[in-house]
């Protein structure tokens, strides 16, 4: 899954892009990772907001830890408790500039990159709602790998034309669930000697 992505443009670019009033509070920087601050779309307003719905957790003696985020939820799980009322109410676009997934044997895995030829920014499928941890905060729509990504992993985030932006953020969770799908034009690959070191 998914866990760390890039996103090279600044708020009005991405208020221009996505026809919305941009919003300039906050430092989400270029690089993304769970629990940190990202951009989305929501409500004709770019945000800021935390990527990663916070799970809470305890220790071994009941004593609170500190929240996980869980930063990705898949297509087949969006009916469950913890994404349901997100998915049928707070619905949200992802600008990307590329995502990465981790690749290689464990304990030297590498970097490796996707994105979409020719633009330097795309929209992934995504679900929001207010936390009482981290304040307004997303998660990434998973769905099944495409062919450019099946030998990496077997699952993608959901790429959504802009052809489909309105009916994401507006359409009905039926019509809306149907759009999460593997995404059938062309990506380009980067596989790099980076080490994929988790934060």
């Amino acid at each position: 899954m998914c866990n760390l992505y890039n996103m090279r443009k600044n708020v009005d670019e991405v208020a221009r892009l996505f026809r919305a009033d941009p919003d300039p509070r906050g430092n989400a920087g270029e690089m993304v990772y769970p629990g940190y601050p990202g951009l989305v779309v929501a409500g004709g307003r770019v945000r800021q907001m935390t990527w990663g719905f916070p799970l809470t957790l305890k220790g071994k003696n009941g004593q609170p830890l500190k929240p996980k985020p869980v930063n990705n939820c898949r297509t087949d799980k969006l009916d469950s408790f913890m994404w349901r009322y997100s998915f049928q109410e707070r619905r949200c676009l992802i600008p990307v500039s590329a995502f990465c997934e981790a690749e290689g044997e464990k304990g030297a895995k590498t970097r490796t990159w996707f994105s979409l030829p020719d633009q330097e920014l795309f929209a992934v499928a995504g679900i929001w709602r207010d936390t009482d941890e981290w304040g307004p905060a997303y998660s990434m729509v998973m769905t099944e790998a495409c062919e450019h990504v099946q030998g990496v992993h077997d699952r993608m985030p959901a790429i959504l034309p802009p052809s489909d932006w309105d009916d994401w953020l507006n359409g009905a969770p039926d019509a809306a669930g149907l759009l999460c799908r593997p995404y059938e034009m062309v990506m380009t690959v980067e596989r790099t000697e980076e080490p994929w070191v988790r934060r």
